[in-house]
């Protein structure tokens, strides 16, 4: 049974917990020997420290709507930024992204009523 089945509430994520996941999918995306053992933090650049290109974006999106379904939607947070903006995108920038959309998404107790 889940929480919802007992009308409790889920404990709200922590930046640890969501930079975890978050590493874990880039990790599994861009499925390089490289970075397997390199720190991934919040400071680390999707282009500059990773190297990663449109298609590992569009994967990473999958794997987020994989991963957290419709609340986070990785590509409406890009979209509205310029080449620039997206070169200099980091983890924690996503990492905040996903917080917010968490924390903004309706409570299954809300949705019901």
């Amino acid at each position: 049974m889940t929480a919802e089945d007992h009308g409790a509430t889920a404990p709200a994520p922590t930046e640890p917990t969501v930079l975890d996941e978050v590493t874990g999918m880039l990790r599994e995306v861009l499925d390089e020997d490289e970075f397997t053992d390199a720190e991934i933090t919040m400071t680390t650049r999707f282009h500059d420290d990773l190297d990663m290109e449109s298609i590992d974006l569009v994967t990473l999106s999958t794997a987020l709507r994989a991963h957290y379904g419709d609340t986070v939607n990785f590509a409406a947070f890009i979209a509205d930024r310029g080449l620039e903006e997206i070169i200099a995108l980091t983890v924690g920038d996503l990492v905040r992204h996903v917080l917010a959309s968490l924390a903004a998404a309706p409570t299954a107790e809300a949705a019901r009523a």
